[in-house]
C-alpha cells in the first residue's frame, strides 16, 4: 500500500505541482515561489513514501551564495536536498530530467540547469551558466561523482565541478547524504522501506588562490576528504 501511495503522490503532486511552478514562473524573477514549490513536491512524496530526513551542521550556511557539493547514493536525493536543506538554491542535472513532460518544463523555468555530460562543448556551456548564477547570487548544487553511486560508495569525481569551483569563486560547501541508498536503490522509481535520511553539512571550503590545475586538484581532494569525513 505504501508503494502505492508512492506511485499515485508521484504521479499527481508532480503533475499539479509542475502546473502551479509554470504558471507562477513568469513573474518568479529569482525563483524563489517555484523552489517552494519544489519544496512542497519533495516533502508531500517523502511523506507518502514513509521517509523522514534532517539536515545537521546547517548552521554552516550563513553567507550564501556557495557552490554545494553533495554524494549521490539514489534518485531520492534530489527530494531530500529539495525538503532539507535551509536554503534556495539551483540543481545541476542531468538532460534527462529535462525531457520529462511538464517535470522538465518546471525545473527549466526554475532555473535549474541542464548538462549533457556527453558533450564536453554543451557541458561547458552548462558550468558557464552555473557561474553567472552563482556571480548573480545564487547558490548552486553538483553532484561531483557526475551520477548515481550503485553501492553508495563514494566514486570518483569530475573535473568539471572543479572547474566551476575555480570560476565562481565563492566557498564550497560539502554535503553528505546518508541513508538514502538502501532505501531507494538505482533502478527504483520508488523507494522499496520506510527509514530516515541524513544530511551532514560541512565547513565552507573557500577556493581562494586555487587557480592552477594543481590547486584544481588540491581542491578536489579536499572536498572528497570532507565528504567521506562526513560520511
Amino acid at each position: 500500500m505504501r508503494r502505492i501511495l508512492s506511485y499515485l503522490s508521484l504521479i499527481f503532486t508532480t503533475f499539479f505541482l509542475a502546473l502551479a511552478a509554470l504558471t507562477l514562473a513568469p513573474f518568479d524573477g529569482k525563483g524563489e515561489k517555484v523552489h517552494r514549490i519544489a519544496r512542497l513536491w519533495a516533502r508531500i512524496g517523502l511523506a507518502a513514501a514513509g521517509i523522514s530526513a534532517s539536515c545537521e551542521g546547517s548552521e554552516q550556511l550563513l553567507a550564501p551564495p556557495y557552490l554545494l557539493m553533495s554524494n549521490h547514493q539514489s534518485a531520492l536525493d534530489i527530494p531530500v536536498l529539495l525538503a532539507c536543506v535551509p536554503l534556495s538554491f539551483k540543481f545541476i542535472a542531468k538532460r534527462e530530467l529535462f525531457r520529462i513532460p511538464l517535470f522538465g518544463w518546471a525545473i527549466r523555468k526554475a532555473g535549474y540547469i541542464s548538462i549533457d555530460r556527453e558533450n564536453p562543448r554543451e557541458a561547458l556551456k552548462a558550468m558557464e551558466e552555473a557561474v553567472r548564477k552563482i556571480r548573480g547570487g545564487t547558490t548552486v548544487l553538483i553532484f561531483p561523482e557526475g551520477t548515481r553511486s550503485p553501492d553508495g560508495k563514494l566514486l570518483p569525481f569530475m573535473k568539471g565541478a572543479f572547474f566551476l569551483a575555480s570560476r565562481a569563486a565563492v566557498p564550497v560547501v560539502p554535503l553528505a547524504i546518508v541513508g538514502s541508498n538502501p532505501l531507494q536503490p538505482p533502478g527504483r522509481v520508488v523507494p522499496d522501506l520506510r527509514g530516515h535520511v541524513t544530511i551532514h553539512v560541512g565547513r565552507p571550503i573557500s577556493p581562494d588562490g586555487k587557480k592552477g590545475l594543481s590547486s584544481k586538484a588540491e581542491l578536489m581532494e579536499e572536498v572528497r576528504r570532507a565528504i567521506e569525513g562526513l560520511m
